[in-house]
């Protein structure tokens, strides 16, 4: 949730109730990011939004809002991942998460954790939140502070995922992987176990926002390839969901792995940690801006519509975006002739901020395709 993309993170889970397909297409809607609001009360290194502690203009009124989830429904029902920013500085924010559920949507939550009080805590149930992502970008709060640019953003982050648990409100833990923490990952997942969480999702650094200040702390494609065999690893070894996000190359990991230790492949495709396909960008997820801006995702800096003028169903099957991901033929290079590019399809954002291009192949991927090793 807190996404990486949080801050949105919760970059989360993908899959709902049986979701519903758009009437003129087949691309079922699994999720939503919505940054609820820009502002927020930390100063992340990697922060996509480049988020700030003040109010911002233009953004969605408590109807519009009200109207935006009113629209999704229309096309679908999938999760709802309220971000920002910090969702919990926008004082509607239990009134929206309550409308969503009241139509149906599965709403969750994305909040740094630093703001969660037992009050807000009880809240966060009783309008239907049905998970909270929190971020822990270090196992020690050296790390995570440095990271997440506030002194005690740590501590107040373990403070209140320890309320959410008292309240049984279910959480998560997002780690985003740079150089500077990815030495403490084992240690991190370890962390999440001992707290209690339900599920922990890795993200791979996309320079964005403040990220593209940090890019020469993205970890290289061998340490990339390396870092998600260990992960598949782990997947015996703890007692929570593991996912990766923005890491598409996972899903070849999981098919390549299984396929030599004779596994049969078999994925979950629905609920809050459904394992479906690589990047989702415009696929089965997409993200809207505090402003009504629809991208493929909160890393894909490309407009695809916009809900202040359209509705969100125009958006969805119409964006020409949208529909060139779709058709995965369109994928260039290394990517199109890859024969994964139905399971993975490489990080669009990556691409587009490598080259400009979001179709071009994946910059960070060690994985040579059958085609290339035949010639």
């Amino acid at each position: 949730m807190n996404h990486p993309h949080s801050h949105g993170k919760l970059e989360y889970p993908q899959g709902g109730h049986s979701a519903t397909k758009t009437t003129d297409n087949a691309n079922t809607i699994r999720l939503v990011a919505w940054e609820t609001t820009r502002r927020c009360n930390l100063k992340c290194k990697h922060c996509r939004a480049v988020a700030e502690d003040h109010p911002y203009d233009g953004e969605l009124s408590t109807q519009a809002s009200f109207k935006l989830l009113d629209q999704i429904r229309e096309v679908g029902t999938p999760i709802i991942i309220l971000t920002g920013g910090e969702p919990l500085l926008r004082e509607d924010i239990f009134d929206i998460a309550a409308h969503g559920t009241k139509i149906g949507l599965k709403m969750v939550m994305a909040p740094n954790g630093t703001l969660i009080t037992p009050a807000t805590a009880e809240k966060l149930k009783a309008c239907g939140i049905k998970r909270i992502s929190v971020s822990l970008d270090g196992s020690t709060p050296q790390t995570h502070d440095d990271f997440r640019g506030l002194e005690n953003a740590f501590s107040d982050a373990i403070r209140g995922i320890e309320i959410a648990k008292k309240a049984g409100l279910e959480f998560q833990i997002n780690t985003t992987i740079t150089k500077t923490n990815l030495d403490e990952i084992p240690k991190i997942l370890s962390l999440a176990e001992s707290l209690g969480a339900v599920a922990h999702h890795i993200f791979l650094l996309v320079p964005t926002g403040r990220g593209k200040y940090i890019a020469d702390s993205t970890i290289d494609a061998k340490e990339y390839e390396q870092t998600l065999n260990w992960f598949y690893d782990q997947q015996d070894k703890v007692n929570l969901q593991l996912k990766a996000t923005c890491a598409p190359h996972y899903y070849r990991i999981l098919r390549q792995r299984a396929k030599a230790e004779g596994k049969k492949v078999t994925f979950e495709t629905h609920g809050l940690d459904a394992v479906t396909r690589g990047c989702l960008a415009g696929t089965g997820f997409c993200f809207v801006s505090h402003v009504g801006r629809v991208q493929t995702c909160g890393f894909l800096d490309v407009t695809c519509g916009d809900i202040t003028n359209q509705t969100f169903k125009e958006v969805w099957d119409n964006s020409t975006v949208f529909n060139k991901l779709r058709n995965f033929n369109n994928l260039e290079n290394k990517c199109g002739i890859c024969e994964y590019k139905k399971v993975c399809g490489g990080c669009r954002a990556r691409a587009y901020e490598a080259t400009g291009n979001y179709l071009d192949q994946e910059p960070l991927c060690s994985h040579q395709p059958r085609k290339l090793t035949q010639k």
